[in-house]
């Protein structure tokens, strides 16, 4: 790193008094003159609690503004302040020079994507409901088309590392699928390489995680699919300070959403309150709501006399349970984590990965009301039953790091947006506000990853966005990972819902073909990349995909199996020989 004085400019009736002008500088100017205790004029843009640039010696500074660096000085010396600005955008009238602000030049072109001239963009402002994992993906996107982009968020983000109020899952294991992976990497070139260099275990998807089915791990394969086991804590944060190092993204943080502000029938802003009850309207040219599960756009739209969306569920009734332990034995060898699945035969699963840390993190699983205990005793005797013994035996010793956290999961749900007939424009609904996914397939972050990506192609095809539009072209890629999840929890005989055909005859073929994977490397690599959405599930009911599942003996077990009692686990360690098998029982 290194310290720059930057000189921040200042706009008298919207004209620049400095030559190098931009919007972040008159966010990060109120922050300079708020310190130094210059005169200045408030601005929307900056309100107090927001993230602020680090000046030297301080750490994370209380006020407003953003991240800067040496990138954005140069893109706004070459892109001076527009004659003309929108009457919401405030228009200080002094400059102030920052003293010593520091600069962060690593990754910052990568970070930043190409940003528009001033003709591209569609819009002066956009608002960001959430500042989680889809609120920052659609942030990073919409900054590529908007001249200032505002995330809003109820929680202290500034330097947090660890879970939050506002992600009550954030404890527990949390997986980012292979199509989101590369989704990340596409908006934040040399991601994988920060994770990594900051301990963050990775590895392939199929080939270094040891999956169990029905007490017996898949096959390894080498996929060249890839997984960074980083907690959601981890991902969210190295994302965040990307996300705000690009220079026309500013964070409101500890601010909580109101209600939107409507004009006839346009959003056009959203009124917001700090924690020290100052409320204020954010004008805005675009909101996106990205504050998930408990989205309330459903009810703003009802107050305004638009329908609510039709809305699926299939209760599930589901809880994590989750410790961290410091273990004294190596269960993983090469591994980065242990997962074995619950099935209609047992509804117990876990999630065992090895953390940066050195520390490991346990979460049970236990669907349809089986809850995984929360005291100690009752939660070892639990991880006694989820078929991969190597959990318990490297647990049952082991010094527990914290206290057990429980997250409870009642119904997977979707909201049919895209059946809607009328729906303002300025606004849009992204991530879990759109469809809640069952956690233990992993698919809500990569799906808004996918649905932020698909934004971004929209935008650029349309301009301005057209609401039901974007809602028809993430129906299509909400489709296939609704039919995984909604279609396997369907296979469970205590969850309530209709069962197509198609369901039914899905939930007896997919456990012959997780059966024959367990010594097929082609169909554990075939599985893994439909269930990390890259392939369509189609890809699996390829005739040849069907022979080798048929040549295999063992599937002939699986219908047996699931009318008895849950089998069980006889697994054996990677490390250790597989349990032989005549050459009939492999597929050529």
């Amino acid at each position: 790193m290194s310290d720059v004085d930057i000189v921040v400019p200042a706009y008298v009736g919207g004209q620049p008094q400095f030559p190098v002008a931009d919007t972040v500088f008159t966010n990060i100017f109120i922050t300079a003159t708020a310190r130094a205790g210059t005169p200045s004029t408030p601005s929307p843009a900056s309100p107090s609690g927001s993230t602020s640039c680090r000046s030297r010696g301080r750490g994370p500074a209380r006020g407003s503004g953003t991240f800067i660096n040496r990138e954005s000085a140069e893109w706004s010396s070459r892109h001076p302040a527009p004659q003309h600005r929108r009457s919401h955008i405030a228009t200080p009238k002094t400059f102030a020079v920052l003293p010593r602000v520091t600069v962060v030049p690593e990754l910052m072109t990568a970070a930043l994507g190409r940003r528009p001239t001033m003709g591209e963009f569609v819009g002066n402002r956009a608002v960001v409901l959430g500042g989680g994992m889809a609120g920052l993906l659609t942030a990073r996107v919409l900054s590529e088309s908007y001249e200032d982009v505002v995330i809003v968020d109820r929680d202290t983000l500034s330097g947090a590392e660890g879970p939050r109020r506002g992600v009550p899952h954030g404890r527990h294991a949390h997986g980012l699928l292979a199509r989101g992976q590369q989704i990340l990497e596409e908006l934040f070139p040399g991601l994988e390489r920060e994770l990594v260099g900051h301990g963050v275990p990775s590895g392939d998807l199929a080939g270094d995680i040891r999956w169990y089915f029905e007490g017996r791990p898949f096959a390894p394969a080498r996929s060249g699919l890839l997984s960074v086991s980083a907690t959601r804590p981890e991902l969210e944060a190295h994302l965040r300070a990307r996300v705000l190092r690009i220079p026309n993204v500013t964070l409101w943080e500890r601010w909580s959403v109101d209600r939107l502000d409507f004009t006839h029938h346009q959003v056009t802003g959203v009124w917001v309150t700090s924690t020290d009850g100052n409320q204020k309207l954010l004008s805005a040219d675009l909101v996106v709501d990205a504050t998930g599960r408990g989205s309330r756009t459903p009810a703003w739209l009802e107050e305004h006399g638009y329908e609510r969306p039709e809305e699926e569920k299939v209760k599930v009734d589901l809880q994590y349970t989750t410790r961290i332990f410091r273990l004294d034995t190596d269960p993983y060898g090469t591994d980065l984590s242990i997962n074995p699945l619950a099935t209609p035969t047992n509804p117990r699963g876990a999630f065992f990965p090895k953390l940066s840390d050195g520390t490991s993190l346990l979460s049970l699983t236990g669907m349809i009301g089986d809850y995984p205990p929360t005291d100690l005793p009752g939660f070892l005797e639990f991880a006694k039953t989820v078929g991969a013994p190597e959990i318990y035996d490297s647990v049952k010793n082991a010094e527990p790091v914290d206290d057990a956290a429980t997250f409870r999961f009642p119904a997977s749900t979707r909201r049919r947006y895209e059946r809607l007939r009328r729906f303002p424009a300025g606004l849009l609904v992204l991530g879990d506000g759109v469809c809640s996914f069952n956690p233990v397939y992993g698919q809500g972050m990569t799906v808004a990853a996918m649905e932020a990506h698909a934004l971004r192609q929209h935008i650029r095809d349309v301009g301005t966005p057209q609401a039901l539009r974007f809602y028809h072209d993430i129906s299509s890629i909400v489709d296939v990972p609704w039919d995984i999840s909604a279609g396997a929890d369907l296979g469970f005989p205590g969850v309530a819902g209709r069962r197509s055909l198609k369901t039914r005859i899905g939930n007896v073929y997919m456990p012959r073909l997780q059966a024959a994977a367990h010594d097929d490397p082609r169909l554990t690599e075939a599985f893994f990349r439909v269930a990390g959405l890259i392939d369509p599930p189609q890809t699996l009911t390829k005739p040849g995909v069907v022979m080798r599942v048929l040549r295999n003996k063992k599937v002939n077990t699986v219908s047996t199996r699931r009318e008895g009692a849950a089998t069980p686990a006889s697994a054996y360690r990677r490390d250790q020989a597989a349990p032989p098998s005549s050459p009939g029982d492999r597929a050529a």
